[in-house]
């Protein structure tokens, strides 16, 4: 006896839609840029004292501060292009606390792209020597730094530039954690689940 069509398993298909490209082109200068940034400030931090003494370590800290001031002016049009433009609403193929658990994981990765950049700047300007080291972006555009820090006497900049060093490196680690949950999520539902939702933030 034949098989006929109702005899054989249907497979559910949809194409979630998309976000703007936009919100695309956002989502992937800021997230490159801050694993970029990630890069250096790690790479600094675990290079041996012989060999930062034969690089031009001034070059890839002012790197570091230009590109982490980037993302912070990404992040606040990211967040401006959010509020005007709706985003896509996820699949309702997700459990509600797949969805719910997506949605936290995606604002708490909102706080941290803003997180990480402010306690750099404000970490920065609390250094004693920022006033004879003036912060200019890529070399050509000057920025300033925070005022209130910068008027603190030296004792208190020592105490704020170590604290707030701190919370810079806290909030890296995790932006760590959270990418591995966002990015073994994506990858789980894509490759595991057959649930293309990478396309949703692909041209």
């Amino acid at each position: 006896m034949s098989s006929t069509s109702a005899d054989k398993p249907r497979v559910a298909l949809y194409e979630d839609p998309k976000y703007t490209r936009v919100a695309m082109l956002l989502h992937w200068a800021v997230a490159l840029l801050m694993l970029g940034n990630v890069a250096i400030g790690q790479t600094i931090a675990l290079l041996p004292d012989a060999t930062l003494e034969k690089i031009d370590v001034r070059f890839w800290i002012d790197l570091h501060k230009s590109v982490g001031i980037t993302v912070l002016g990404l992040a606040i049009l990211r967040i401006l292009w959010r509020v005007t433009h709706r985003p896509p609403e996820l699949s309702h193929v997700f459990a509600s606390w797949e969805r719910a658990a997506a949605h936290l994981a995606h604002w708490l990765l909102y706080v941290l792209i803003f997180a990480m950049p402010l306690s750099g700047w404000a970490h920065d300007s609390a250094w004693v020597a920022a006033s004879t080291h003036p912060l200019v972006l890529f070399g050509v555009v000057p920025f300033p730094r925070m005022g209130f820090l910068m008027a603190m006497s030296d004792a208190s900049k020592d105490y704020w530039h170590e604290v707030l060093g701190n919370v810079h490196t806290y909030c890296a680690y995790a932006l760590y954690a959270l990418l591995a949950l966002h990015i073994g999520g994506a990858l789980k539902h894509q490759w595991i689940d057959r649930h293309p939702v990478i396309g949703r933030m692909l041209p």
